[in-house]
């Protein structure tokens, strides 16, 4: 796992679209796993901007979102699918055909995240796994105590996550569906590459345990640990809490591959 700090939160989504643009121009087909949340608008509105000034070419990539609640049709304004038209997808190329959420609405949900799961292998895997991090330290709906070998299922959600998500649907806590669609810890370890954006000070006690803290199930990020490409872009804020910055921060300055961000952003 690569820590790497950036003074603030745009700094932060600006270097993590970077990284995203990259693997899409080294690799065109790119496989790419999507998150939504605050925090990814910032690294939407960047990659969005890219294509804009410098036609970054999205045509032939395929996505794959984390998760979707359970009960929301797709045109509801509070869905992940709609969340996804609005910050990325119509302001891109993507190709509808190659982009997947989710189906909160199966007649058989079971079956459904069978489904998701067997589309996620016939792509041949996720080449890039974009990840933010909830308040308990979960990624994806995968609260406290879920397998870290988990498969994509259904999740119910902590009344923690219900409030913090009410915001976007309509802020009423009693409107929030109860329940998700979710990667399982499991599929999203199986990613090649996974990318964690964490901002902002709320952030920055649960970042530490998650990057620094035992492997547990009740955090289900710190299971990122285990993955042998797993970088994580935070802001100064988010790091407080983190023993190591210091050497977090020479990472950054020092190794090799970091020079062209470090130019770029110079």
């Amino acid at each position: 796992m690569e820590v790497i700090i950036r003074p603030d939160a745009n700094a932060a989504a600006r270097l993590a679209a970077r990284l995203i643009a990259r693997a899409v121009e080294v690799k065109p087909e790119l496989v790419l796993g999507l998150a939504t949340g605050r925090t990814m608008e910032r690294v939407y509105d960047e990659l969005a901007a890219l294509h804009e000034r410098s036609r970054l070419d999205f045509s032939r990539c395929t996505t794959f979102n984390l998760d979707e609640y359970i009960g929301l049709p797709r045109t509801s304004p509070y869905s992940y699918h709609a969340y996804m038209q609005r910050h990325l997808f119509n302001r891109v190329n993507f190709s509808p055909a190659r982009t997947h959420l989710p189906d909160g609405m199966a007649a058989d949900l079971d079956a459904e995240c069978r489904h998701y799961e067997q589309l996620i292998r016939d792509a041949g895997g996720i080449d890039l796994q974009l990840l933010g991090i909830g308040s308990d330290g979960h990624i994806g709906f995968n609260e406290p105590l879920s397998a870290l070998r988990s498969r994509t299922r259904q999740k119910a959600l902590t009344p923690s996550t219900l409030a913090a998500n009410a915001p976007y649907c309509g802020g009423d806590v009693t409107q929030m569906p109860r329940r998700a669609i979710t990667m399982g810890v499991g599929t999203i370890l199986e990613a090649r590459h996974c990318l964690m954006l964490v901002t902002g000070a709320s952030k920055a006690d649960i970042l530490a345990r998650a990057v620094e803290g035992p492997i547990t199930a009740m955090v289900t990020a710190t299971a990122l640990q285990l993955h042998p490409h797993c970088q994580v872009i935070v802001d100064e804020e988010a790091a407080v809490s983190l023993q190591g910055k210091a050497y977090y921060r020479w990472i950054f300055e020092n190794e090799p591959e970091w020079a062209p961000y470090r130019a770029a952003q110079a």
